[in-house]
């Protein structure tokens, strides 16, 4: 991932997409809205529910963000969600929403496909641009807030583990005017010191 340079986004040309906030998830039907969702890399099918095709809180955030989807409220209306509605709604099941949305609006931004992470926090699988149907994802990226303190020990396993799947990690630290710094992180080892006398170090 490197570079700090933007470009246009390939979801320029996208179609708007309707949808419906349902509890915690956005879902959407349709064949043609659900295969332009998939071959772009948004969403997924909850095999674990009814099978229904939808969209990732931070996904939903983004295209409506983007102004790609029209979310249908609730309680059945005509009107469909503002987008800061739609932000209070997810903080509901979410405290980190705010945090995947800017770093997912980031990556995005940067022409980057981000799918939904392995568990380690606000993590992303994130491809190489034109990798994504293609292969693998190259990289596992992990958001963090400026000033939120991480246990060395917790941090160095989180890493270990995804170098052990064969990703990259990146930590994507949020600075506390929106702007998101990414850094690479290399595996941390440490090795036990063996304990010597203060005394045998300093020469007479």
């Amino acid at each position: 991932m490197q570079g700090r340079e933007r470009r246009a986004l390939e979801d320029d040309d996208m179609n708007v997409i309707q949808a419906r906030l349902e509890d915690d998830r956005v879902v959407v039907d349709g064949r043609d809205a659900v295969e332009e969702l998939r071959r772009r890399g948004y969403g997924d099918r909850d095999e674990q529910q009814d099978g229904r095709y939808s969209l990732y809180m931070y996904e939903a955030l983004y295209l409506l963000y983007t102004k790609k989807v029209r979310i249908s409220k609730k309680d059945g209306s005509d009107a469909d969600l503002e987008f800061d509605e739609l932000v209070g709604e997810a903080l509901k099941h979410d405290p980190s929403i705010l945090t995947k949305f800017i770093i997912y609006r980031d990556l995005r931004s940067r022409g980057y496909v981000a799918r939904e992470g392995f568990g380690f926090g606000n993590d992303f699988r994130v491809y190489e641009r034109g990798d994504y149907n293609v292969k693998p994802a190259r990289y596992v990226v992990f958001g963090l807030n400026e000033g939120r303190e991480v246990k060395i020990d917790a941090l160095s396993r989180m890493v270990e583990q995804i170098g052990n799947m064969g990703k990259e990690p990146i930590v994507a630290v949020i600075e506390r005017r929106g702007e998101v710094i990414y850094y690479k992180v290399e595996r941390m080892r440490f090795v036990e010191l063996k304990r010597v006398s203060i005394d045998e170090q300093v020469s007479e």
